[in-house]
C-alpha cells in the first residue's frame, strides 16, 4: 500500500508543477486509459471461457488468482496474512542466522 501512496504522491507533485508551468502533461487522455483496461481484461476473457467448456466453474478465488495480478499488478497484502520470505538471493540458511 506504501508504494500506492508514494507514487499517488509522486504523480500530484508533477502535476502540480506542470499546471505551475502551465505545460500540457505527456499522459494519454483518460479515453486510452480506457481502452488499455478493456484490453487488459478482455485478455482474461478466453482463459476463462476455456475453463467454463471444460465444465470447471468460475469461481471469485478462481477469478482472483488468474486474473487479479495481471489486470491489477501484485497487490499489497497485510504482513499477517504472508509468512515472511527470505529476500531474493538469501537463502533459508542466512535467514535464520540472522535472526
Amino acid at each position: 500500500m506504501k508504494a500506492y501512496l508514494i507514487a499517488l504522491a509522486a504523480g500530484l507533485l508533477v502535476g502540480a508543477i506542470y499546471g505551475l508551468l502551465n505545460v500540457r502533461s505527456p499522459a494519454p487522455p483518460v479515453i486510452a486509459l480506457i481502452g488499455l483496461l478493456g484490453i487488459l481484461i478482455g485478455e482474461q476473457i478466453p482463459p476463462l471461457a476455456k475453463r467454463m467448456l471444460d465444465g470447471h466453474a468460475i469461481t471469485v478465488s478462481v477469478l482472483r488468482e488468474r486474473c487479479g495480478e495481471h489486470v491489477f499488478g501484485r497487490l499489497p497484502s497485510s504482513p499477517q496474512a504472508e509468512p515472511s520470505q527470505p529476500e531474493p538471493g538469501q537463502t533459508e540458511a542466512k535467514t535464520k542466522t540472522a535472526a
